[in-house]
């Protein structure tokens, strides 16, 4: 390996791994038709109906959430070892879930945390990698003929919204797209913004699951200033 190439290894994270493999492809051939959208459809009001109960409790107490850091948006998740990915993450005491939205689209999904398995990613995004402070980075996976087909319309200067139940938001904006093999995908280890990463599956309707390719959305943190001007 020439001294190039070692550099950029030690500068990006590499998810070579099952959690962007044939999982965010679907893999559901038992499920296609029209079981997939009302299987989508149900896992999303059940992860709304858990999103509204946190945030009433969050609402009793009267918690102000002012402006957050990165991590505060997605304080309940350990970074999961995605070099493993057949080892599940160490259970937490209730799912995280978030509210992910883009204004412009009129997207509205719940993201929850956990195991990327065909079964969680039926109901809704999850998140793969959360942001942490050594690496403010934060990777959410889908289906791409459900909970992220809107990627698909996604253009570069769109908002999106990531909100927890506290009430507490971030906004990041779409600043660039790629294509790329599962195995290649990798994200920057130390970036000089935050940065928010939806992946699916490529191309969009494509009858093959389990195909190579996979489309990212990045998307940078936004400062306050330029959040409440958008």
């Amino acid at each position: 390996m020439s001294a190039g190439a070692r550099r950029e290894a030690a500068l990006r994270g590499l998810l070579g791994l099952g959690g962007l493999g044939a999982v965010v492809c679907g893999g559901l051939l038992v499920m296609q038709g029209v079981a997939v959208p009302r299987a989508a459809e149900a896992g999303q009001a059940r992860l709304e109906r858990a999103f509204a109960t946190q945030a009433a409790r969050h609402a009793d107490r009267s918690e102000e959430p002012g402006e957050p850091s990165p991590q505060a948006i997605i304080p309940f998740v350990s970074p999961v070892d995605l070099s493993h990915p057949a080892t599940p993450a160490a259970p937490a005491a209730a799912p995280a879930l978030l509210r992910l939205s883009v204004a412009r689209l009129g997207v509205r999904e719940i993201v929850t945390s956990g195991e990327a398995t065909h079964d969680t990613l039926a109901s809704g995004p999850i998140m793969v990698k959360a942001a942490s402070a050594q690496s403010p980075v934060t990777i959410l996976a889908a289906h791409r003929d459900t909970h992220f087909l809107f990627v698909r319309d996604l253009a570069k200067g769109d908002v999106i919204e990531l909100q927890n139940p506290s009430g507490a938001r971030a906004r990041y904006r779409v600043v660039r797209f790629e294509t790329v093999r599962w195995d290649r995908f990798s994200y920057p280890r130390d970036p000089a913004r935050a940065l928010l990463a939806l992946v699916t599956c490529y191309p969009f309707g494509g009858t093959e699951y389990g195909g190579p390719l996979r489309r990212v959305a990045w998307a940078e943190r936004m400062d306050a200033d330029s959040a409440s001007q958008a």
